[in-house]
Formats: C-alpha cells, structure tokens, sequence
C-alpha cells in the first residue's frame, strides 16, 4: 500500500495538490492504516482512498461512516469493482454502452457457460462469436494480464497487457491460442482513430468510436508514468472537485480560472495570422528489403483444384495471402517435387528448380505472416505467350496458370526508425501548446488530439510495408508505446478499395506498354545517346534524366559493365561462402549469404536474355538490391559496389521515373489512371464535407473542461507505395496548377523538381489549409493553401550532390514587400514577457523541425518546459537540462539518423507553394479527377449542401462546411458516463484543512494524460 501512496506518479500528483494556497495533504501510514483503530486515523475534511491488494476496505469504509468527510471515491463500490463480471453488469443495467462481450466461467458447476471453440481467426464463446482482434480479460479485476489476439492478415499473435514495469506495459507474443485454464470476458476490439479517453482522475476508461462512448474499463486511481502534463491535469481535477464541494462549506470565494485559449494558429509568409484547418500527406513507405518475384507457368490439376477452390475463375485471377492458402500451395509443391524424382528432362529440371525456390521461399521464417509474402494465380485460356516467332507458331493451345509468387519487400528495422521519427517530426508542423508547454515540439497536436479536437484518419494499401510504415509513423505522430501489429489493427485503415492507394501493377495501361517499348527501344541501342535521344527521353527538360545521360553514354555499354559488375559480386559471395570463417555470417535483417547470393544470381540470370540482349525491366530491381547492400551490407566489405550503384542508379533515374510517361500528356495519362480516385479524396477532404465530420467532434455537453472545443482540425494520412507517389507529384507538375510564366513562386518550385532524381523512400506530398476568420465567408482570401514536397530518405551520395530548395514555408517574391509592415513586432520584448503564451512565439519553436534534417533522441518520459532567458528547454528534472529538437539553431552536426546504425536521415520538406487559394486548388483537383468527357462547366463550379440553409451554395466561395453539433435532444441518454465513479486499488490519502484554492488552476484541461491508452 505505501508502495502506491509513496510512488513517484503519486508523489507528483500530490505535490502539485498541495500549490493550491489552503490544500494540506496528509497521507495516512500504513502501520496507522493497518494496525490502529480507526478512532486514532487523522481527521480530514476530504478522504481519497482506494483498494489495493491488502488494503483493509472494511476499516476505511468504517472510517468514512465516523468521520463523514468528503469521498472522491465511492468505498462501497469499491467491493464490487474487483470483478469485472460484477462492474460489467452493473454498466449494462445502467444502460451505459460496452463493447460487446461474453464471459467464459471455467467452473464445473456451470458447464453452460464454458463452451468454447477456436477457429484461426476467432472464437465462439456460448455460442458468441469474436473475430479477431479481439480482447481477453480475466474476470478478476486485479489481474492484469490483459490479452489481445490479432488476425494472420496483421501478422497473427497477440498483445499481452500487465501492470506496468518500469516503462512497459504491455509486450507482443507470437503466440495466438486463447489461454485454456481460468475465467474470462472475450470483447469485440474497438478501433478508436487513437482517442482513449479517461474520463476525470479515477473512474472510466472511455472508448470513443463510431460517434459514441463505450465504457472498457473501470479502475481506480488513475496512474500516467513519466507524464509531467498528466500529473498537471489530475491535481488541476483534483483540487477543483475539492474545492467545488468544500469552498461553499467554508465560506470561501472560489471559481475556476481559465487559461489562453490554445487555437492552433500561424503566421503565414505575408505576415497574417491564419487558423490551420486541414492537413493532407500523400508518403511513401520506409526502407524496405528488396523485393523478389518469380514467374511460372503451372498445368498441374492440383494448381487448377486450388484455383476453382479460391473462386479464381470469378475473376480469371486470385491473390493468396492467408496462412492456410499459401499453405496449400506449399503442400502442391512439395508433392509435385516428390512426383517429379530424378527426371532428368531439361524442361522438367527447369520446371523443378522454380518449384523449389517456391518451396524453399514459402518454408522462410518458419511460419506464414500475410505480410511478407503472396502467390498469384493468373488463368490462361491459351497458355503462357512465349517469346519467339518460331515458339509462338508451335505453341499448344492448352489453359494453363500463370503463377507470380513475390516476397521480400519487408520493412526493415531502419524503415521503422524512419517512419517513426518523421512521425514525431510531422507533429511540429501544428503550432505548439500553450502557457507551460508551449516549447514542447508537438505538444500542440497531442493537446488538439487527446481533448477529440484532431480528426485524424490514417489511410495504406494493402501491402504489409506501407502499412507497417503507417503504424509507426503514427506511433511517432501520437507518441504511443508498443509493438507496431496494435496500433496497425487499431488505427490505419485498409484502403485497397476503389484503387484508392492499390493498384495492379501487372496489369499495365495501353499507354504505358507503348512508353515501356519505347524506352526498351532507346535504351538498346549499342551507341552513345544522340541529340534525337535526349529529345525523345526528356522532352520536359529535366535536369536530373540529362545528368543521368550524360553519366550513362552509350546504354547498351553500361549494361555491360553493370552484367560485369554483377558476375563479380556473385562470384565474390561464392568465394565468402566458401571460406568457413563467413560461412556462417548473418547479415542485416537476418539475411544469409545464401539468400544474397540467390537474388543476385537471378538478377544476373533475368538481366542478360538468351538472345544477348538486357532486359531493362531488371533495372530497378538491381538499383533496389544494390542500394540495399551498400547501405546495410557495408560491412562485408565487397569490391567495386559503389560503382555498381552509380551506373545502376543513372540507369534507373531513367527507367523508373520515365515509366509513368515520357512526356507532359503521357505522364498526365498514366498518372489519372493510378490517382484519380486519390485526388477525388484529396478534393473531398479539403472541402470539408464528409458525413464523418460529424462523429469527430466534442459536444458541448462534454467539454466543459476545454476551452476551445469548436477549434478542429482535420489530417488525413495517405501511405502508399511508389507508383502513386510519382503518379500525384506528375498531377501537380503538369496538371496546370499554376502558370509558370506567370507565377515566380512556381517556376521555382519546377526548377527544383526538375532536379529531384529520385523519390525514394518517405517521399511526402503534403497539403495544408488555413483559414482567416478576419475575412469575409464570399472572400477567396479566406483560406489559403500551402503545398509541400520531400523527395524522401537521402541515398548513398555525397549530401552535396543533393538537390538544394528553398526551404519550409519560403516568402514568395510577391509577400516580401508586406513582410515589412507584418503585424508581428518581433523586437518588443515587453509583448513577449508579458505574454509567455504568445501563438508566434510556439511557432518559432516548432517551424524549423521539418526544414532541418530530422535528430533522433532517445526516447525519454515527457518533459516540462523551463525558461532560461529567451529560448525554452525542455528538463526532466531540475538538475537535467537538454535542447529541444526544435530549437532554431540545432543545425549541428550532433545526433542524426546515424545514430542508429545504416538508417539514412530524410531531406527536409520544401515549400512549393504558399499562397495558393482553396478555390485554385479544387479547380484544379476538380478538372483532374473528372472525366475527359465532362465539361469544364460541370467540373470548375460544384456545389454542396449547406448544414445552416439546406440550400446549394457554389463551391466558387470556397467555404468550407461547418459540422453543426448534434441537437441535445438527439442524443443517446447516456449522462451516466459523466458521473463521478467508483475506483479500484489504491492506499489512503486525505485532505485537511481546505481553504482557498490556487489561482493558477484552470479549467482548461485535456481528457487524457496519454493519447492511447495502453489497455487497449
């Protein structure tokens, strides 16, 4: 008991208590607790006491009815809340709303209620079934080995939640049976966008989803490790429920004071300060292994079996991800090899030895994850087409299968560092808290989040990569703790409908096959590039493909040298394997030397055809093998591979990017065909009008502990693979957004993409839009929209040889003369003494985060701000001091991504545009995303539907929907939630002699200490 009374979370908590001016706390000892009676406790005018193992509840419920003092906790209930199976009940006939759930009692009595079954991705539990992710409880509520189970389409295994452990709480198993010995509740998980809310200090845990409220949990006093915010709040709470009750009884004058308002404004480059509404990002995944595929033609009747089993013939093609299907495909293959024996027909070997990489491939890791690899099953009513004239005339007119098994491409350690760290970075980009945390780098967007003023949704494909990248960018975003698999099921969503963020790479459009032939054809030729070559592959100019020329020459003599190249680093790896002292070695990310040297001996197989010609298509799988080598295989120290990456990298910054067009009207084709559906999101997500809007937003009948719960803004995360990165950047490039020869701004943003070589890993596209409530609603200049772009993780070359922009959020030419005459006053230092919390003053501390390249720290408990003269640091004792990541001078050349070893640090973001309006932008949005069939009349004005008039209103004054809030009177009946409740675990604290309360208290505080709960 005085392990809690006396822990360090309490310890902060009551010495924040204490500030307020006639607070004394006293807390009770535990030789007194235990051994006295309760006649000798100490007098106090207000009691907090909660259970805990040992605690004598029977004493202090007698001490209650002596003294009569004011209870923050409900002792009585306190009996009851050692169960869960009693509080859920006691929830449900209150009519409070739970998640749904069912409750396994293993006890020989009631056999009745210990039926179980299991199935691979569920349970039935008497008769009640639970997909997973699903969540087990034990139904005593002093147990906390929480469970929680994921699909095999999310990597399987499960969560397993405890009371936490210095700084963990929970710990990812591989394991995903259900536990078979003591009672549990199963419950439906609950996606929640990240919003976990505990409601007061002690009392419910609350679950916010699909526009309601479900009570998880119900604990007792609520404890937040290391969180110097969360301590603030729950004295803040705490005294003013005290003073509330007490004050009146005592004579004393008190009400709550407030605190600035925390509106997440910004000054824009022309000097005005403008409200930040919305923020779009369109990201690439994180560093990735290479990734692998192999093609075969299959006619074995066991293929056919498992095709029509799979419904493929709905379709003629079928994707195998899940455990039980690649599964059998594993079980086909090793028959088949077994059928197959010592047959030594030429045909059959070269049929056995693909058979084998399928097998050994599917046998990798030891068990299947539908993250990692995939077969697909293409059906050919005519067979495979085969590649000469002479074959294709004796060609057997039988069906047969096309079978395409890709692995690799997994995100690597270095990946998640990357995408977690641009994650804690993104939050800079919001303008910062308030009064003591306004030097806190982010500390805005948490604030914003954990009281539901942050509409956050966070889109991927479905490849395990992207969403991987997704959930540990949002782990940084959001400073959550644990394992990627719970925050991947809980927060990002799937988005692999309508060619949203997927697209079928096999299936390639007309246009695309004829830039493809043409580029084959230019790149064949034995001769160096003529001036009719540089026309026909850039004929927009760009400087980056000309550099990349002028390296290659003559193409077909470069790929002699990379086939050369390639030869020796193969033989090289043979003569490694050879020698027993590197037999052995393991190289990043688990890869053996047999591994490597299998993908490199099939690239060299693939790249030089029979005929003695290359096959271009290998060229971005060279450049992505040899990347991944000289950047995490350093190590093994192989001769000539920076001259393998240089050649393959000219070569691929040709291929790759003039794949999706050569030129401005091809590149616009292709890119319409992968990103329409994307920019129509990207339209309906600046205008504001989803239906959605409504669900994410605080009612006023809950947020009376926030200042300003009408402030909102919305993000919308988009993490998707390469082809729709490029195919957006060449929307926006040759779209006509803007007129170059018009627009200075612009064309300097063209003169840097024109020189961007490459978009490599966490490539960002981001949009943001601000809104100036100064103007008039009919006005164009009321919003205003800032577009930004980073060509991702630096590669492998000098930092000198990087593309140079101009830097986040520039001054335009046209803003440069109004800056002189801003309505900022930077040199009155008097403004910002007097005003601590001044808005531009946050903006100051976090706007230099993501023009500099990005510092890593290690992670450490969240800490206070302090002031030393005029520049916040950030301390998490009084003796530690250390620099805020923020700071405008941090550009040093102490901690970067090197820190952690072979992870690459990510060019900064540049401005491409800050002064463009909403009503340019939708236009422009609008007219790509429409069909070419449509007028311009049809797509330049469309209109929505007003919430305030229900009349049509021309989108021309670009005002954005405002979401109403719901009518009380619509509301569920659900006003239980609000109520003080009772706790669990705890010691005895009181609190005597109360008088007057700080002036410092505010009522302007978050739900929440943490933005995710670690229960679920």
């Amino acid at each position: 008991m005085a392990k809690k009374s006396k822990s360090k979370p309490m310890k902060e908590i009551l010495e924040r208590l204490s500030m307020f001016k006639y607070i004394t706390v006293v807390i009770f000892e535990e030789d007194v607790i235990l051994n006295e009676p309760v006649e000798n406790w100490p007098l106090c005018d207000c009691l907090i006491s909660f259970h805990s193992k040992g605690f004598p509840l029977d004493k202090a419920v007698a001490y209650a009815k002596l003294r009569n003092p004011f209870i923050i906790n409900d002792l009585n209930m306190q009996y009851q809340i050692q169960d869960r199976r009693e509080v859920y009940g006691i929830l449900k006939a209150e009519g409070i709303l739970l998640p749904r759930y069912a409750v396994l009692n293993r006890d020989p009595n009631n056999p009745q209620e210990c039926n179980l079954i299991e199935g691979e991705d569920h349970v039935e539990v008497n008769g009640e079934i639970f997909q997973k992710p699903f969540v087990e409880k034990p139904v005593s509520a002093e147990d906390h080995n929480v469970y929680i189970y994921y699909p095999t389409s999310a990597g399987g295994g499960s969560q397993r939640l405890f009371r936490k452990i210095g700084s963990r709480s929970s710990v990812y198993s591989p394991e995903s049976s259900v536990r078979k010995t003591g009672s549990y509740i199963y419950e439906e998980f609950m996606p929640t966008d990240g919003t976990d809310v505990k409601q007061t200090v002690c009392g419910f845990d609350l679950l916010r989803a699909n526009g309601q409220s479900y009570v998880c949990d119900v604990n007792g006093f609520s404890f937040v490790k290391n969180s110097m915010k969360y301590y603030d709040d729950c004295a803040k709470i705490l005294g003013n429920i005290i003073m509330r009750e007490l004050a009146p009884q005592f004579q004393i004058p008190w009400s709550i004071p407030l605190e600035a308002e925390d509106i997440p404004i910004v000054p824009t480059t022309s000097g005005t300060m403008m409200e930040l509404r919305c923020v779009i990002a369109v990201i690439r995944h994180g560093d990735r292994t290479p990734k692998q595929k192999m093609k075969m033609e299959v006619k074995h009747q066991k293929f056919f079996d498992l095709f029509e089993k799979c419904d493929g013939y709905k379709s003629g093609k079928l994707k195998l991800k899940k455990p039980k299907q690649l599964q059998e495909v594993l079980d086909i293959a090793r028959q088949l090899l077994v059928e197959l024996g010592q047959n030594n027909d030429s045909e059959i070997e070269e049929s056995k030895a693909k058979l084998e990489q399928l097998k050994t491939v599917l046998e990798m890791y030891g068990h299947f994850s539908g993250i990692n690899r995939k077969v697909q099953l293409t059906y050919l009513p005519h067979g495979c087409p085969k590649t000469s004239s002479e074959e294709e005339d004796n060609r057997r007119n039988e069906p047969s299968l096309l079978l395409v098994l890709k692995w690799g491409g997994e995100l690597t350690p270095a990946g998640r560092v990357q995408a977690e760290e641009l994650g804690r970075a993104f939050r800079c980009m919001y303008p910062g808290g308030q009064g003591d945390y306004a030097g806190f780098p982010g500390c805005g967007l948490l604030r914003l989040h954990s009281t539901y003023r942050h509409d956050l949704k966070i889109y991927a494909s479905d490849e395990g990569r992207v969403q991987m990248t997704a959930a540990a960018f949002a782990k940084g975003l959001l400073a959550l703790e644990g394992e990627l698999t719970p925050i991947l099921v809980q927060m990002v969503k799937s988005a692999n409908m309508n060619g949203l963020l997927d697209s079928d790479s096999d299936s390639l459009s007309s246009c695309q096959h004829r830039v493809k032939a043409r580029l084959h054809e230019i790149l064949q030729r034995d001769r160096e590039f003529t001036a009719d070559d540089y026309d026909k592959l850039t004929p927009s100019g760009s400087i980056s493909l000309i550099k990349s020329m002028q390296v290659i020459k003559n193409p077909v003599k470069t790929c002699d040298k990379v086939y050369s190249l390639i030869q020796s680093l193969t033989s090289q790896i043979r003569q490694r394997m050879e020698d027993p002292k590197s037999a052995d070695i393991q190289l990043y990310h688990s890869e053996t030397l047999e591994l490597m040297l299998r993908r490199w001996a099939k690239l060299e197989k693939d790249f030089k055809t029979k005929n003695g010609r290359y096959d271009i298509s290998k060229i971005p799988d060279i450049y992505d093998c040899i990347k991944y080598d000289v950047q995490h295989n350093g190590s093994l120290k192989l001769e000539n591979t920076m001259e393998l990456y240089r050649l393959s990298k000219a070569l691929a910054d040709i291929v790759i990017p003039q794949e999706y067009g050569i030129s401005k009207a091809e590149k616009l084709e292709i890119a319409k065909g992968y990103c329409t559906p994307l920019v129509r999101k990207i339209r309906s997500d600046l205008q504001r009008t989803q239906d959605d809007d409504t669900v994410n937003k605080l009612h006023p009948l809950y947020s009376r502990g926030v200042m300003s719960p009408e402030r909102h803004v919305r993000t919308r995360l988009y993490f998707t693979s390469e082809s729709h990165v490029h195919s957006l950047l060449s929307t926006l490039r040759y779209g006509a957004l803007c007129d170059e020869s018009k627009d200075e701004q612009w064309k300097r943003a063209m003169d840097y993409l024109n020189v961007v070589n490459e978009l490599n890993y966490m490539t960002q596209i981001v949009i943001m839009l601000y809104e100036d409530p100064n103007k008039e609603l009919s006005s164009e200049d009321r919003f205003h929209v800032e577009l930004h772009f980073s060509p991702g993780a630096k590669g492998c070359e000098e930092d000198k040889n990087l593309p140079a922009g101009y830097g986040y959020r520039p001054a335009s030419r046209e803003n440069e003369g109004s800056k002189k005459t801003s309505h900022r006053n930077d040199s009155d230092e008097e403004a910002h003494a007097s005003r601590r919390d001044e808005t531009d003053r946050s903006v100051v501390m976090f706007k230099p985060m993501v023009s500099d390249p990005i510092h890593i720290h290690r992670k450490s408990p969240l800490p206070r701000s302090r002031k030393i003269g005029s520049v916040e640091v950030l301390s998490e004792s009084n003796s530690n001091l250390r620099t805020p990541r923020t700071i405008l001078e941090q550009k040093q050349s102490g901690l970067g991504f090197e820190l952690y070893s072979m992870v690459p640090s990510i060019c900064p973001l540049e401005t491409l545009h800050n002064s463009l309006s909403l009503k340019q932008v939708d236009e422009f949005l609008a007219s790509v995303a429409a069909p070419s069939r449509e007028s311009l009349q049809e797509t330049s004005s469309p209109t929505y539907m007003s919430p305030l008039s229900g009349k049509k209103i021309s989108l021309n004054t670009y005002t954005p929907a405002k979401i109403q809030p719901t009518q009380l009177e619509t509301l569920p009946e659900r006003l239980a939630i609000e109520k003080p409740s009772p706790s669990s675990s705890g010691s005895s604290v009181c609190v005597s002699n109360v008088k007057l309360a700080l002036e410092e208290a505010s009522q302007d505080v978050e739900l929440s200490g943490d933005t995710l709960s670690e229960k679920k």
